[in-house]
């Protein structure tokens, strides 16, 4: 018997009430499995990995496109999913309204939201303006806040994740990323999340400043801490990114070019030995777990 989407979304729920957690970011259908069969309790998506996954850059993909794709996560496995919307495919609060209502309606169970601005041209989105990237704080806030509303009117447990990408910018600083995340929680955003911290010191004090969970992403060289150190630091949730698409792409592309420039095959002797040993793992969801 399948898992409703109220129960997924109450098990999520409960992750964040609990200890610290990870989860990752499968970028198809197989990964997403194998996620699962190691034991991971919930997912997300990732919009870099779900583009590249179908030859587009990070921010090319349509509402349509990235909620087809998280559909395809959802339906691979019984647990909660999250999807990474980006600014939620519109400037105005009512577009981010709009894009957490289909996301519910595609099985989701929670969503994040950015505060980056973005425009698209001929398929390629490229920040908007590269002298103010994020939208203007108040605007920022009203477009959580219609987040928010959205998630609370779907009828079942949804929690939506308010992102600011303050940090990414040359001009970002600590104490804009504070006032937003906190600004952000009182809209109405279940989960805060901020990407590019550059110490624990600082993702202690931005725990320390919110009273709901916050999310740390793993991905950055250099800004990247173990589970043990982040779980002390106050971190409630940690997310993967494109981590374990890079890593294997990484695998993928050092076969390839081993074969291509070298001729030989070393990169068996760090492989698998079949891919029953993948399909393996993906195993308890055939039986119908």
């Amino acid at each position: 018997m399948g898992v409703t989407q109220r129960e997924k979304g109450e098990r999520f729920r409960r992750l964040h009430a609990g200890a610290c957690f990870v989860i990752p970011n499968p970028w198809d259908v197989g990964s997403a499995k194998v996620l699962t069969g190691m034991g991971f309790a919930a997912l997300a998506t990732s919009s870099a990995a779900a583009a590249a996954s179908i030859g587009k850059r990070d921010g090319a993909l349509t509402r349509e496109e990235a909620l087809a794709h998280a559909r395809t996560i959802v339906e691979a496995t019984n647990s909660p999913v999250s999807a990474d919307l980006e600014n939620g495919f519109g400037d105005a609060p009512a577009a981010v309204a709009e894009t957490v209502r289909l996301a519910g309606k595609a099985g989701l169970v929670g969503c994040t939201i950015e505060d980056t601005k973005r425009e698209d041209f001929k398929g390629e989105a490229k920040t908007g303006n590269a002298a103010k990237p994020l939208y203007d704080f108040e605007l920022a806030v009203e477009r959580v806040a219609a987040g928010a509303q959205a998630a609370r009117a779907l009828g079942f447990p949804f929690l939506l994740t308010a992102r600011t990408h303050n940090l990414l910018f040359p001009d970002g600083h600590l104490e804009e990323t504070v006032r937003r995340l906190q600004a952000f929680e009182k809209a109405g955003a279940d989960v805060l999340f901020a990407p590019g911290l550059p110490e624990l010191a600082a993702v202690q004090m931005i725990c320390g400043s919110l009273k709901k969970p916050f999310n740390f992403m793993v991905g950055i060289p250099g800004k990247s801490f173990s589970v043990a150190e982040l779980s002390a630091a106050g971190v409630r949730r940690i997310s993967l990114a494109t981590s374990f698409y890079r890593a294997a792409m990484t695998g993928f592309l050092d076969a390839a070019r081993e074969v291509q420039d070298q001729g030989t095959f070393t990169f068996l002797d760090r492989s698998v030995k079949s891919t029953g040993e993948v399909v393996d793992l993906m195993g308890s969801l055939r039986s119908g777990d």
